[in-house]
């Protein structure tokens, strides 16, 4: 059986792109009966950007329902808060004692924020130490990321490879899995739909927000009577990420058939999102009416979480003396 581990960023609530992008591919992974699923919320990790308390409480009860709201069986897989799991931050000091300057000065999520240090946390800096504990801590032997994260796999496993060197085998090296294939989602304004950006579709919001949000999709500025390419339009591309053959079919038809605006391809995008997420999104909302709900499934993936990492740490602290 192969344990997967997956973190999950709790910067905000869930959008359609992590829906798409990240969230139904997982859970898809973990309906496999020989996976073992690991899903951590990483709510440690918010800390290098997200100082209020009730922000990050909010974010980390928004994440789990998504993910409950989505599928993910919390019966048969683990999704757990990392900081209720505290032997990660234990591992992460041993780590950190492992680790040379140099390869954290070269991580991508540094590099690219280094121009003002003034701005930048010692978290932010040492944040691939942070990760490379949340996977080895389980014996992790896959974790899907993206393209963007493979950096981060490799330094994982470059200083799980270092402790195991100089102390023996300890820690499993996992293997990253990159889908070639993976879902990239356009937000509102024709890029990455990403929160940092701003042009996101939350896919559980209210439906007057969310209507106002597909209205605001950017388009070019034909008229109603004349006809449109489908394939230079926002609308289109996200239209064709949730719909069936035909339903894509009769909408290329609407486009280039003329007498059919930009309105009324918005107005039929927005019914399909309620129509796609209908369970979804009343599942999300009864869950965040009832926290203690989330609460008491996420403790249920902890108790199991902390079992593992005692089991670990138990075999890291024997090599270094602190058994």
């Amino acid at each position: 059986m192969a344990r997967i581990l997956t973190g999950i960023q709790s910067s905000g609530r869930p959008h359609l792109g992590n829906l798409l992008g990240a969230i139904l591919p997982a859970i898809g992974l973990s309906k496999d009966e020989s996976n073992e699923s690991l899903f951590f919320i990483a709510d440690l990790h918010s800390l290098t950007s997200i100082k209020d308390p009730g922000v990050r409480v909010e974010n980390t009860n928004a994440t789990a329902a998504a993910w409950i709201a989505c599928g993910f069986d919390t019966e048969k897989h683990l999704l757990y808060r990392q900081s209720k799991v505290p032997q990660v931050c234990e591992l992460t000091w041993y780590l950190n004692c492992f680790t040379p300057f140099p390869m954290l000065a070269n991580a991508t999520s540094f590099k690219d924020k280094s121009e003002k240090l003034s701005d930048i946390n010692a978290g932010l800096f040492t944040y691939p130490v942070l990760m490379a504990a949340d996977i080895i801590l389980y014996d992790a032997d896959i974790v899907p990321v993206g393209k963007d994260q493979k950096q981060h796999l490799e330094m994982t496993r470059d200083i799980a490879s270092t402790f195991n060197r100089q102390y023996g085998d300890t820690f499993v090296l996992p293997e990253a899995q990159i889908d070639e294939n993976v879902m990239t989602v356009p937000g509102t304004d024709g890029q990455k739909m990403s929160k940092s950006y701003g042009n996101i579709l939350d896919v559980f919001a209210d439906e007057k927000p969310l209507r106002k949000a597909v209205m605001s999709i950017v388009t070019d500025s034909l008229p109603l009577e004349a006809p449109k390419d489908p394939d230079t339009c926002n609308v289109f591309a996200l239209y064709k990420l949730l719909a069936s053959s035909e339903q894509i079919a009769q909408m290329r038809d609407n486009y280039t058939g003329g007498n059919y605006g930009y309105g009324h391809a918005k107005q039929a995008l927005f019914e399909l999102i309620l129509s796609t997420f209908k369970s979804e999104r009343a599942m999300f909302n009864q869950l965040m009416a009832n926290p203690q709900e989330i609460n008491d499934r996420l403790r249920s993936g902890e108790q199991k979480a902390s079992d593992i990492a005692d089991s670990v740490l138990s075999r890291v602290r024997k090599r270094l003396g602190y058994n």
